[in-house]
C-alpha cells in the first residue's frame, strides 16, 4: 500500500512539473501562427512529428543526459543561452509576418520540407522540449529509484506529451476561424512575446556562466 501511495504521490508531482515546463497551453497560440499557412492534415502532421521528437528526446536525455553534458562539458545554461538565440530568431520572423511565406510556397515538396523544419526546431526542441523539461527529466530519473519508478516517469512523460499533440491539434480549428488577416495579427503579437521569453532565456543561461567566469 506504501508502494502504491508513493508511486501515486511520484506520478503526481512528475505530471505537475512536466505540464507545467512543457506549457503546451502557452505553445499553442505559438503553433498556430507557425502553422497558419498549412492545411489542417499538415499542421496534424507536424503537432504529431514534434510531439514524438519531443518524447524520444526528452526520454534520450532522462536516461543518459547527465552522462552526455558531463561528458561533452555542456551545461544547461549552455544550452538555454542556444534556445534563446533560436527564439529570438524566430520571433523576429513571426514579428514581420513572414514565417509562415517565405519558408515555402505551395509546391508539395518544399511544403514537406517546411513542415520537416518546424517541427524538429524549434516546435520540438527547444519549444517543446527545453532546458527546464531536460533539467527536469534527468532530475526525476535520478530520484526513480525503482523499475517501477522509472516506468511510472515514462507513461507519465507520454501522457503530457499526448496531452500537448491534443491540444495543438485542437489550435487548428481556431486557426481556420482566424483567417489570413487574423492569422497574421496573431503571428505578430506571438513573435513580439516569443522574443520576449528570447530575451529571459538568454540571460537566465549567460547570467550564471558569467557568475561562474568572475568566480574564478
Amino acid at each position: 500500500m506504501t508502494e502504491i501511495n508513493d508511486l501515486y504521490t511520484f506520478a503526481l508531482l512528475a505530471f505537475t512539473a512536466f505540464f507545467t515546463i512543457i506549457n503546451p497551453l502557452g505553445t499553442m497560440p505559438i503553433f498556430m501562427s507557425m502553422t497558419s499557412s498549412l492545411n489542417k492534415e499538415k499542421r496534424k502532421q507536424t503537432a504529431k512529428k514534434a510531439t514524438l521528437v519531443a518524447f524520444f528526446t526528452i526520454i534520450a536525455f532522462a536516461f543518459s543526459g547527465q552522462i552526455l553534458f558531463n561528458f561533452f562539458g555542456i551545461s544547461v545554461n549552455s544550452f538555454r543561452v542556444v534556445g534563446g538565440l533560436i527564439f529570438f530568431m524566430m520571433g523576429w520572423d513571426m514579428l514581420q509576418a513572414q514565417l509562415g511565406q517565405f519558408k515555402h510556397t505551395k509546391e508539395e515538396d518544399e511544403i514537406d520540407a517546411y513542415v520537416e523544419d518546424i517541427s524538429i526546431t524549434p516546435l520540438a526542441i527547444p519549444m517543446i522540449c527545453g532546458p527546464g523539461a531536460i533539467s527536469n527529466a534527468i532530475i526525476l530519473m535520478e530520484d526513480a529509484h525503482t523499475i517501477s519508478q522509472k516506468i511510472v516517469l515514462i507513461l507519465v512523460i507520454g501522457f503530457v506529451l499526448l496531452l500537448t499533440y491534443i491540444i495543438l491539434i485542437g489550435a487548428s480549428k481556431i486557426t481556420d476561424r482566424l483567417g489570413s488577416t487574423g492569422n497574421k495579427v496573431m503571428m505578430r503579437l506571438m513573435g513580439l512575446i516569443v522574443m520576449v521569453i528570447a530575451v529571459e532565456f538568454f540571460f537566465s543561461g549567460l547570467k550564471p556562466i558569467i557568475i561562474g567566469m568572475l568566480e574564478h
